[in-house]
Formats: structure tokens, sequence, C-alpha cells
């Protein structure tokens, strides 16, 4: 007969390896750190550094593909050239209007969730929050296009799209409908910081600012507000990151007429000139490592 494996004779290396990384816990911490610390190293950060040197190389203009020939060209044209550099400050600037218009839209949603809404009623209203984000990305860029579409003299479209048909008015395919739509894309990933700082917020500060004669207006000015920053820094890296590397929704509800940096990126690497492509990625690196060092100092990866 053969012989049998005593019970419990599989698990007993197991424990064995269990007692060693409870008497020595840092062994543990660096077995359970080590695979995505070094996916982390070598697929992200190796990859950037690729990319950092990808745009110096210069460009075989009949073949159209890198040389080893190693140059600067790149990098001058690509911080240098004022038709770039104005893509860049356009883009800089739709982020930013963006990330406003979420903290606008954001403090009122949130503290109405937060504090005034019913607690029953507190979950239905997180889920209306966070329902834009389950329907598709496209479907929800062409259906600002769909709402924003002009009337047309010509053609079967007279009526343009819901704004022009509803209210005689669109702002059409420009500038506005690339904030517009972002501003909505991106909402969520503003109140949702907010409202977990508001939820945090003792309600005895709020009873305390009212004893002492504070309107509501000043209370939220002087009390909530500066409690929140680090919520509303939080929030803004979401709103600010995203709006600045977006190229397809400004593509859809613009029909291409404006670009931004993700756009000048796209057509610059399709055209094809990889190394100037990667010279321009620089610059929403640089970007966000900025704002991201700004948005440190204002607390805002506690509240992430």
């Amino acid at each position: 007969m053969s012989e049998r494996t005593p019970v419990g004779g599989h698990s007993a290396p197991l424990r064995g390896v269990n007692r060693l990384f409870r008497r020595h816990r840092r062994l543990g911490l660096a077995a359970l750190l080590t695979p995505p610390v070094f996916w982390l190293v070598v697929i992200y950060i190796a990859s950037l550094g690729l990319l950092i040197g990808a745009a110096m190389f210069r460009l075989d203009p009949r073949s159209h593909k890198p040389t080893t020939e190693l140059t600067t060209e790149n990098l001058r044209t690509a911080f240098t050239d004022w038709d770039f550099v104005n893509v860049v400050v356009r883009s800089v600037f739709v982020a930013a209007t963006v990330t406003v218009l979420c903290l606008v839209i954001a403090l009122p949603m949130a503290f109405y969730i937060s504090k005034i809404a019913k607690p029953w009623a507190r979950r239905g209203l997180i889920v209306a929050v966070l329902m834009p984000l389950w329907a598709g990305y496209l479907v929800k860029g062409y259906a600002w296009k769909a709402m924003l579409r002009p009337a047309s003299k010509f053609g079967i479209d007279k009526d343009g799209g819901f704004l022009a048909s509803v209210f005689g008015w669109t702002p059409g395919f420009g500038m506005v409908a690339v904030i517009l739509a972002l501003t909505y894309l991106w909402l969520p990933y503003m109140v949702l910081p907010i409202y977990a700082g508001l939820d945090r917020l003792p309600p005895s500060l709020l009873d305390a600012s009212g004893d002492l004669g504070a309107r509501p207006l000043r209370t939220f000015r002087s009390v909530i507000v500066p409690m929140l920053v680090p919520s509303i820094a939080a929030g803004s890296i979401f709103t600010f990151s995203l709006s600045l590397g977006d190229y397809i929704v400004p593509k859809v509800v613009t029909e291409g007429k404006i670009r931004l940096l993700g756009n000048l990126i796209e057509s610059t690497l399709l055209a094809p000139n990889q190394p100037l492509a990667a010279a321009f990625t620089l610059w929403p690196l640089m970007i966000i490592i900025t704002y991201l060092i700004g948005m440190k100092r204002l607390g805002a990866f506690e509240s992430l």
C-alpha cells in the first residue's frame, strides 16, 4: 500500500513561512512590496526614461524613422516654437478653467449631500453623482457633440442640436464646447474628495460658529473652506491632469478645429515624427509634476 501523507503535511511549510514573517516584519514587508515596486520601476519609470531618451534622436527625413544620431533640435522646437507653446498655454488654460468650474459646482453639491440631505438620501445622491462614470467615455463625448451642434442653413440639420433647438443658442464647436464637455466628464472626481472632507468635518464647529454670531456665508468662507483645502487640492489633481491630457473629447466636440496638447502629440506621432512627439510629452510631464508638488504642500495626498 502507498504511504499516505500525514494530515497537515502540506501546510507545515506555510506555517513555517508565516512564523518567519511574524518574527521578521521587515522581511514580510519587503516580500509584499517588491513585486509592485519592481513593476512600477521597470514598466513605468523605465518607459518614461525611454520616452525622454527618444526625444534626443534625429529623424531621417526620407524614411521618417529615428536615427542613431543625437540632437537637441526636437527639444528646442518643442520649447521655443511659439505655435507649439501657444497650444501648451491653451491646454493649461482649459485645464485650469475646467478645474475652477468643477470646484464651483462641486462645493454646493457636496455640502448639500453631506450636511443638508437626509441620511437615507445620501447614498442615492452619491450614486447619482457617480452614474455619469458608468456611461462610455466616447458615448458622452458624442452626446455633447449632438447637444452643442449649431443649426445649419443647408442640409437636414436645420434646427441644430438640443441647445439650439430648445434655447435658440449654442456655443457651437469651439473652446466653450471643450470646457463644458470636460467639466461634465470630470466633475465627479471633484465632488467625491470634497464630500469626504465635509463628512469628516465635525458638526460642532459649525454650531460653534453660529453661536459666535457668524452668518452661514461667513461660516462657509471662514470655517468650512479653509478646512477643505486638502480635499479641494486632491480633487483638482484629477480634474486638472485629466483635462490637460485629454485629446479625444476636444477632437470630437470641435471636429478637430481646436488642438490641445494631447492632439498635438497625437498628430505629431502620426506624422510620423516620433522624436518630436516624445519631446512634446515633456510638457505635460513637467506641468503635472510641478502641479503635484504644489498640491502636496496643500496636503492633497492626505485626502486621496
